[in-house]
Formats: structure tokens, sequence, C-alpha cells
């Protein structure tokens, strides 16, 4: 293997679900851009973040509307990486039965939705499909359950996708992140005390950028992954072992 090819996305073309705003999804946006990748990038706003107006093919998009799903799907004549990273989380609203179905409905309903409308396309390329779980996929979070339980059920439902579309090529394996500076974990970072437990239980010392998640996510979909499916591999500053 040419350790100087590994990398070369310049022939792919690559979607990111859920990257309009600073955080994972546009790091690894970012990252498969300079990778050479033809990336189109989704997300609910209007607009992506102003640093990627002009960077990406933006398509204003619901992971819950099928119909959007299925257009985007129509408008796509190829894909080889797809990688879903759309998701919602409100701490101290998810005991509310309403609000859990919704947290589902978007991080757990809509990455099978979005991955099945998109398997002629990674049939066709015997592509790959790179889901975000989370650390809370393993861990029990009082304040959070709905995200929880949706992220042990994208963590599931990788494997299980992975055992059933082997056949045709295609590799599905996930990324667990652990505590990550992003809009989405701004609240939480308003906690002094929270984030020093954080930093005390992290072997690593401190919480995750972003762009910690870019370089697992090109390399499940590189070649250097070949022989790896249904996997999730944890980036959490050794937070999930300590």
């Amino acid at each position: 293997m040419n350790p100087d090819s590994v990398f070369d996305f310049s022939s792919c073309k690559v979607l990111v679900v859920g990257a309009s705003r600073a955080g994972i999804g546009s790091a690894i946006a970012a990252s498969f851009k300079a990778g050479g990748a033809d990336v189109t990038i989704t997300g609910v706003e209007d607009e992506p973040a102003e640093a990627d107006r002009d960077r990406y093919s933006y398509v204003q998009f619901d992971v819950t509307d099928n119909d959007a799903i299925a257009d985007l799907a129509g408008r796509m004549d190829r894909l080889d990486v797809l990688v879903n990273c759309a998701a919602i989380t409100s701490r101290g609203e998810e005991m509310d039965p309403a609000f859990f179905a919704r947290v589902v409905d978007i991080n757990l309903q809509g990455t099978f939705r979005v991955s099945s409308a998109f398997l002629d396309h990674l049939k066709k390329s015997k592509g790959s499909i790179i889901n975000i779980a989370s650390m809370y996929a393993s861990f029990g979070s009082p304040m959070n359950p709905a995200y929880g339980a949706s992220k042990a059920g994208v963590r599931q439902l990788t494997k299980s996708l992975a055992i059933a579309w082997a056949e045709f090529g295609i590799r599905v394996n996930c990324i667990s992140p652990g505590f990550i500076i992003t809009e989405q974990s701004a609240k939480s970072r308003t906690r002094p005390e929270h984030v020093e437990a954080v930093n005390l239980r992290t072997p690593m010392g401190r919480w995750g950028m972003p762009d910690d998640l870019a370089g697992p996510a090109l390399f499940l979909a590189s070649p250097a992954a070949a022989f790896m499916t249904g996997t999730c591999l944890s980036v959490d500053g050794g937070y999930s072992v300590a």
C-alpha cells in the first residue's frame, strides 16, 4: 500500500450530513476537502457557517423529511462516502416524552433513513458509511437520556448494517466521540466544575476538538481500513477507559 495515496480522496464524492455549524461535521468535511474530495454538506439552517459558504455544495436538509432525503438522493449521481453527523440534544429537556421521541427520530432514525436512501449509490461505488455515535452509547446520562439512547442505537445500527451490506462491498463503521468543544456542548461548558471534572477524568487532560475526529474519519473511509466494518472507534482522550 502506497502511504502517499492512502488518504487521497481526489476521485471521491463525499456527503456529510449535519455539517452546517462549526463542529464535528464541519471538521470532517474540511479534512475530506483537503484530501481532494468533492464534498457536499447539509444542515437545517438556511446557510452553513460563514467560513464554509464558498467551500462546499450546501443543501438545506432535514433528516426527518423522507421527501427531502429522496430528492437529494435523486440529484446525486455518485456517492463514495456518507458521514452521518446530524444530531440534537438538549440537557434537561430529554425526560419529556415528545422531545425524547424527536431526539431519537433525528439521531437514530435519521441515520437509518439517509443510509437507506443512498444504498444504491454506495453499492455502485462499494462505498463507506461513517456514523457518529457517542461515549454516551456506553455511559448513562441522567440529563441526556434520549441522546444516550439514540447514540446507543446508532452504534448497534452500525453493526447491523455492516453485516447486512457487506455483500455489496459497503463498509459501515462509527466513531464514538468523548467530550468535544462544539456549539452543542456550549451549555455544559458554562459550569467550570464540570469542565474541570472532565479534564481530571480524561487521561489526556483536556476536552477534544472537532479536528480530533477528522483523522479517524479519513482513516475509516480509506483503503487503510479496507478490512474494517462494524467497528466503533472511541475518540475520547481515554475517558472511557479511565
